[in-house]
């Protein structure tokens, strides 16, 4: 199975001590968003963890635990959310020259296959303007060239939480096309490949696949084994993903990003950061006695004998 580490919460910046003290423990609890009394008990053993995927948009943290990271015996890649936009929507966010420099570091020690850069989201409005992000993407691809082989970005969803809190508007299908076929005439030059995030919009013919931000193949290039795993049935139809295991919980991000679909707001997420202990088996809150733990099925996908009759 493969761990999603996290599209919830930046387990990363903020958490890397629980998450790591659970890898040795080698289980954990997650809530089911819907239900927070009903726990999933996930096994974390090399034996079934088959890769891990991280998402953060601050990996200076995570640079510094790289090598008890790497003891655990699985391959991972990291995803690293780096945009530009102004303290009005990234109020909490480390200034961006520490996160290009951090950006960096976690290349110079992975190496670029495994730092996946993500300019995401694509805001739009009256200073977010499509030249303006033509401009700022191709500023960030110059100081990123060298670091990353692949760029996934994606255009403002309006979600339920972030309806009327933020000053954007959808894109325009022209305004997509202009800015995928900016970005990949920046990109493609200074080996960089482009690909989008679940958009529904087909932007094929701009030189630009779908992504797959769960990415088997890279996986299996990571890990020199092959993975029978499927396509994630709850993600949105147009997601590529690879099924996998998600073991983070919503409102508990301090950056408190303005588009962020994963909060409901400040105080939630301060409140549950107050709950936060290292040791527990949750990332947020102890077990109680309402809690009700189920074992969650974790096998390897792994294909440890090639067959004939099995497509590559």
């Amino acid at each position: 199975m493969i761990l999603s580490v996290s599209r919830r919460t930046d387990i990363p910046a903020f958490y890397m001590d629980w998450f790591l003290h659970r890898l040795r423990e080698g289980w954990l609890l997650v809530p089911n968003p819907r239900a927070p009394h009903r726990l999933s008990r996930v096994r974390l053993t090399p034996d079934v963890v088959d890769g891990m995927v991280f998402w953060t948009k601050n990996p200076a943290p995570l640079v510094k635990r790289l090598r008890e990271l790497e003891s655990f015996g699985s391959p991972f890649y990291v995803q690293v959310t780096l945009n530009a936009y102004g303290v009005e929507m990234e109020p909490h966010l480390p200034p961006l020259r520490e996160r290009l420099a951090a950006f960096r570091r976690l290349s110079e020690a992975l190496g670029p296959e495994r730092v996946v850069w993500r300019y995401d989201p694509v805001l739009l409005n009256s200073a977010y303007t499509v030249d303006w992000h033509l401009h700022t993407f191709a500023e960030l691809a110059r100081k990123l060239e060298g670091s990353t082989h692949r760029c996934i970005f994606s255009f403002l969803d309006f979600y339920r939480k972030i309806q009327g809190k933020i000053d954007a508007r959808p894109a325009r299908q022209k305004e997509m096309e202009q800015l995928t076929a900016g970005f990949h005439a920046t990109a493609e030059p200074i080996g960089i490949r482009l690909f989008t995030c679940a958009e529904r919009v087909d932007l094929r013919a701009f030189g630009v696949d779908p992504a797959a931000c769960i990415d088997r193949a890279l996986l299996e290039r990571l890990s020199g084994y092959r993975l029978r795993v499927k396509k994630d049935p709850n993600q949105r139809a147009a997601c590529g993903c690879a099924e996998s295991v998600e073991v983070g919980c919503y409102d508990s991000c301090p950056y408190g990003c303005a588009y962020c679909y994963a909060t409901a707001g400040r105080e939630a997420v301060l409140r549950n950061v107050s709950r936060h202990s290292a040791s527990s088996p949750l990332l947020i809150g102890t077990p109680g006695p309402l809690d009700q733990i189920t074992e969650r099925k974790m096998e390897s996908c792994r294909v440890l004998q090639t067959s004939l009759f099995e497509n590559a």
